[in-house]
């Protein structure tokens, strides 16, 4: 087993960082290797996050128009979802900063 993988994240649809040892014990190698590889995989998630929005709007628009309660219940808690998994996509997506600035210490 390496000191890292990606491995991917079926909730947000990207792959994600899995380091196995602390960052700071990295070569600088690695720590490259990984930023270039997070970099190809950061520029996808903003077309995510567009999907993600879209199936939003979607599951809105459906709401609207929904007289049952418990479909009602149902969209809304798949709503919540959606943007839960954006909000994480942006913390993911501004993760870059930090692994950035850690490369350069």
């Amino acid at each position: 087993m390496g000191s890292f993988v990606f491995e991917r994240d079926g909730r947000l649809g990207i792959q994600v960082p899995v380091l196995h040892v602390a960052w700071e014990s990295l070569h600088w190698d690695e720590r490259s290797a990984i930023l270039a590889k997070w970099e190809e995989i950061r520029g996808l998630i903003p077309d995510r996050i567009k999907a993600l929005e879209r199936d939003i709007i979607g599951k809105q628009n459906a709401l609207y128009d929904e007289e049952q309660f418990e479909v009602s219940c149902r969209l809304n808690s798949e709503i919540a979802e959606l943007a839960s998994i954006i909000n994480d996509l942006h913390l993911w997506y501004n993760s870059h900063q930090e692994m950035d600035a850690k490369i350069h210490h």
